[in-house]
C-alpha cells in the first residue's frame, strides 16, 4: 500500500511538472511572439484608471492610465486609434478619438497626450480629470493597417496634435530591428510653444539619423529659427519627403484646412490617390 502511495504522489508530482513546464512554455512563446490578448473591446466601453497626470504645458497634458496587470497589452494595432468618452462643461456625453503614444510593447499602461482647447468639449472631461478616475475606452478603431515592408519609406504630413498617429507609426516603425522603413516627416505648429512631443521626436531623430527626419515648420517663429516658415508649402514637401513612387505612402493628419491644402499639394507634385493616406 505504501509502495502504491508513492507512486501515486510521484506521478502527481509529475503531472504537476509537466503542467507547469506546458504552461511556461506557451508563456514564453507568447512573450517570444508578442501576441498578447489586448485589453480593448470594439463594442463595447470599458473603463481604465488614471494613475498619472503630467502637464507639459499651459494647455497640454501627459495622462497615463493603468491596465488590468503589469503585463498587460492594450492591444492597439500600429497607427489606429480609440475613442474616449466623456461629458462636457454642461454634462452631456462627448465622444472623440485619440492614438495612444505608447506601443502594445509598452505593458501594463498606456498614455495620452492631450491638447486641451478652451472651448473643447472634450477637453474640458480631461482638464477636470483627477488621479483616481477612470476613462471610458472603446476600441481599436481606424483604417491605417501596417505591415512590415508594405513600403521603403513614409512622408508624413502632420499638424497640431495631428503629430500623434505620426509618432505611434514612427516609433513603432524606428524601434523594430527588423523594419527598415524610413521616415520623412513634416510637423507644423502655430508657435514654438505648440510643438507636442519634441523632445521624444528629437531624440527619435538623434538616435536614428539614417531612418528619421524630422522638419519643423512654424507660423509664428522665434528669432533665429532655422526651420520652416509660415504653411507647409509643395516646395517643402519637394525637399523633405519621398518623392511619388509605387513603394511610398505620404500620411497626413491635422486640422481639416491643413489637410485639404496637403490632398492639393499632393495631386500638384503627382502622389497618385494610392500614394497617400489620411487620419
Amino acid at each position: 500500500m505504501d509502495f502504491l502511495q508513492g507512486q501515486s504522489t510521484e506521478t502527481m508530482v509529475a503531472v504537476t511538472v509537466a503542467v507547469v513546464a506546458v504552461a511556461a512554455g506557451a508563456t514564453f512563446l507568447l512573450l517570444r511572439s508578442g501576441k498578447r490578448k489586448g485589453c480593448l473591446d470594439p463594442e463595447n466601453f470599458k473603463k481604465f484608471k488614471l494613475v498619472e497626470k503630467k502637464q507639459i504645458s499651459h494647455n497640454v497634458a501627459k495622462f497615463k492610465f493603468a491596465l488590468p496587470t503589469p503585463t498587460s497589452a492594450l492591444g492597439l494595432p500600429i497607427g489606429q486609434h480609440i475613442s474616449c468618452r466623456g461629458q462636457d462643461a454642461t454634462g452631456e456625453e462627448v465622444i472623440k478619438p485619440y492614438t495612444p503614444t505608447t506601443l502594445d510593447s509598452d505593458l501594463g499602461y498606456f498614455e495620452l497626450v492631450i491638447k486641451m482647447y478652451p472651448q473643447g468639449r472634450m477637453s474640458h472631461h480631461f482638464r477636470e480629470m483627477k488621479v483616481g478616475d477612470y476613462l471610458s475606452v472603446k476600441g481599436p478603431k481606424g483604417r491605417f493597417k501596417y505591415q512590415v515592408g508594405q513600403v521603403r519609406a513614409f512622408g508624413m504630413l502632420a499638424g497640431g496634435s495631428g503629430i500623434t498617429p505620426m509618432f505611434q507609426v514612427a516609433r513603432a516603425i524606428l524601434e523594430n530591428p527588423n523594419d527598415n522603413t524610413k521616415v520623412h516627416l513634416i510637423y507644423a505648429n502655430v508657435t514654438y510653444e505648440d510643438i507636442l512631443l519634441k523632445e521624444e521626436l528629437d531624440n527619435m531623430a538623434k538616435t536614428y539619423p539614417d531612418r528619421f527626419k524630422i522638419y519643423y515648420v512654424l507660423n509664428q517663429p522665434p528669432e533665429n529659427w532655422n526651420g520652416g516658415v509660415g504653411f507647409v508649402s509643395k516646395e517643402m514637401i519637394q525637399s523633405h519627403c519621398p518623392a511619388p513612387a509605387d513603394d511610398i505612402q505620404i500620411l497626413r493628419c491635422g486640422p481639416p484646412p491643413m489637410n485639404k491644402a496637403m490632398a492639393a499639394h499632393l495631386d500638384e507634385l503627382n502622389y497618385t490617390k494610392e500614394m497617400q493616406f489620411q487620419f
